[in-house]
């Protein structure tokens, strides 16, 4: 069942806009760190409160509900990623005369989300939340999940563009295979590879894996 949404609460006073955009970015942090570490089900609105240091109605008040606020989160760290892939898509088209290889433009799908996972990164958390998203997400979510493709359609219409002797049909599911490793390509999974392999693939150099990764999706692309 829903978590009961706390009553809300007046605005302070003061309407002090300062303190009020550090609470919700107090209540953002929080949250994002409570569900990419532990899960949606499992942090509620009062661990989220405590963890930010706010009053306990204050998601309620700035947010509506813990479910938009999940959405919230989730919006933005979508939209960032997907920008950010979007930039790389356009400084290939410009470097390759408007005509990027299938390598650059698998490199500027696949890069971004692999360089977030790093443990250094820090957008690590944020991509451990979008992990959450695609598994245990609200309806909200999985509507976006399903429906949304805008940011996918230029990484398509590229890859038709590069290889116009393929069919369209086969650009759309070799696009579709490259996503899937990418979706699957967690440290847990990559733990379970290290024992699979005893050893043979460890492997903790994000360049390197990177160049693994796009190497394969290139050679799905090869004929």
């Amino acid at each position: 069942m829903p978590e009961a949404a706390a009553l809300p609460i007046a605005p302070d006073a003061s309407h002090d806009p300062e303190r009020e955009a550090a609470t919700k970015a107090a209540i953002v942090g929080a949250a994002e760190r409570l569900f990419a570490l532990h899960g949606f089900g499992e942090v509620s609105v009062r661990d989220i409160t405590a963890e930010a240091g706010v009053n306990l109605a204050s998601i309620n008040y700035h947010f509506g509900s813990k479910d938009a606020l999940l959405f919230e989160i989730f919006r933005r760290r979508t939209a960032e990623l997907n920008r950010e892939r979007a930039r790389m898509l356009h400084e290939a088209a410009a470097k390759h005369m408007g005509k990027p290889t299938v390598r650059a433009i698998l490199t500027a799908l696949i890069e971004p989300p692999l360089r977030w996972s790093a443990p250094t990164h820090d957008r690590r958390i944020a991509l451990q939340f979008i992990i959450r998203a695609r598994s245990e997400g609200t309806e909200a979510m999985r509507e976006v999940l399903s429906t949304d493709v805008s940011h996918l359609r230029r990484f398509a219409d590229a890859l038709i563009a590069a290889r116009p002797d393929l069919p369209i049909e086969a650009v759309y599911w070799r696009l579709h295979f490259v996503l899937g490793m990418i979706h699957n390509n967690r440290f847990a999974e990559l733990d379970r590879l290290d024992v699979l392999s005893e050893g043979v693939t460890r492997q903790s150099d994000i360049e390197a894996l990177l160049e693994r990764m796009v190497d394969f999706a290139e050679a799905g692309f090869a004929a």
